[in-house]
Parts: structure tokens; sequence; C-alpha cells
């Protein structure tokens, strides 16, 4: 008689081996305009997109608005421990900026820069785990963004500090520094029935992650060891750097990876 799974173990094989939409699905949603969307599907709420997603019963829950209706199935508490690559992005110097232009313009700069991050997590296989502040968050994990998810990652920073205008030799028009970290991390719906659950990583190495994208300086992807060997990549030439991060004992070693 086959045992019963268990509500972890159904999310490990989700999180390690499939997702709640095909990938190529989720791709094709991320092409479609505009934010806000489903944390899971992609689905856009918003513009002719959102039109589309309501003529295929993909409009936003009443009830958790992170959710489309068809993948509101996933908003109840669970998950599973999961080895993934987090990247964080985040604005250098963001209080500044907002000191030297209005309200307004300082919003629509930060719109913009959701925007791109967006775009690129989403293109390449990324949950976008949260655009809030002066920081965008993606999640790559195995059963989302495939067994490469590290050099995934590698890659959507470079492209992210790509379209920032990081390359550019007037500067970019908004300066972004990266962390990117590989490890075990508890992935699932989070909260309770009287707040709204939340679709997220925790644990100790999210916060390294966190960290990591706050000690790197502008034109910067902070790649710890871990993230980097799991990528397999070899790029020449990088600078090796140890880096005191808060809460820990002892530093954290990364290679410093620059857009050229």
């Amino acid at each position: 008689m086959p045992t019963e799974t268990t509500l972890e173990e159904e999310w490990y094989k989700m999180l390690t081996e499939g997702e709640p939409v095909p990938r190529r699905i989720y791709h094709l949603h991320g092409l479609l305009p505009s934010d806000p969307r489903c944390k899971l599907c992609g689905s856009p709420f918003k513009g002719w997109g959102g039109f589309l997603m309501h003529l295929m019963g993909r409009d936003q829950s009443r009830y958790n608005p992170r959710f489309c209706e068809k993948c509101k199935v996933f908003e109840h508490p669970g998950g599973a421990e999961v080895v993934i690559t987090m990247l964080f992005a985040d604005v250098r110097g963001s209080t500044k900026l907002a000191e030297q232009m209005s309200a307004r313009d300082f919003s629509q700069l930060i719109n913009r820069f959701y925007t791109v991050a967006t775009h690129v997590l989403i293109q390449t296989d990324a949950l976008v785990d949260r655009l809030m502040g002066d920081e965008a968050i993606g999640l790559y994990i195995p059963g989302f963004a495939g067994l490469e998810h590290s050099r995934r990652a590698i890659e959507a920073a470079q492209e992210l500090l790509k379209l920032t205008g990081h390359r550019d030799p007037k500067g970019p028009w908004l300066p972004v520094g990266i962390g990117l970290h590989t490890g075990p991390a508890f992935v699932g719906v989070v909260g309770d029935e009287e707040s709204t659950a939340d679709f997220t990583a925790l644990g100790d190495n999210v916060n390294i992650t966190a960290r990591l994208a706050s000690e790197a300086r502008t034109g910067e992807i902070l790649i710890s060891d871990a993230a980097y060997s799991a990528s397999n990549v070899d790029i020449e030439n990088l600078e090796h750097r140890q880096v005191e991060l808060k809460g820990k004992s002892e530093p954290v070693d990364v290679h410093v990876l620059r857009v050229a």
C-alpha cells in the first residue's frame, strides 16, 4: 500500500522538479504588460496583458492581491527547505538621490528600476520575491529556473547592470549593486488566516545575500563562493574579496564581477 506523501514532501517535489505553471508559460506572461503581477505565474493584472489574463480566468485574487485566481491554491501556508540562488539588487545612495529630486521624479526613477528588474528576473525564470523601497529580490528555484539556477542568476545580474546603464561611459542612470548567494532556504508560503499570505524565502542564507548586496559598490556583483562554484562558470580575472557581514563571525569570500 503506497504511503501518503506529506505536504512538505509535495512542496519539495514542486520546488525541485516542477512548477505550478510550465516555465514557457511563465516566460510568456513576463512579455505582457503590466505590473502588478501574480507572484507565481507572472500574469499581469493591468494593461492589455491584464485584459488577456482576465479572459483566461487569471484575474487578481480578491482575497490575496499577490496571486491570480488560478494560483491562489498556493496561498495556503507551507513549503520546504531547498537549495536556491538568491539575487538582491540595491540602489546605491538612494537617500541622497531622493534629496536631490522631487518625490514624483524619484518615484518615477524607482518605478523604472522596478520595470527593468521585473523584466530581467522573469525572463531568466526567477520568481520576483519583492520590489520594495530601493531593492529588487529574485529567487532562482530549481523547479522554476532549472538546475543551472546559479548561472542564470549571474547572467541576470549582468543584464540588470547593463540595462541600468553601467556600461555607459557617462555613468548609469541609476547606481546599483548586486549580491548573489546559493544555499538552503525555506521556500514557500508564510502567513496565517488573519494576514495576507506571501510566497517567499527565509533563513540565514537569505540574510547573507541581502548583506552582500548592501556591501556591493555601484556596478558590482558580489558572488559568494557557493554561488560561483554552483554556477560552473569560469570568468577570468575576477577580483576576490573577503567581506565582513553584520552578525557573522567569519568573513564571506566573494568573486567581484563588473559589467565591461
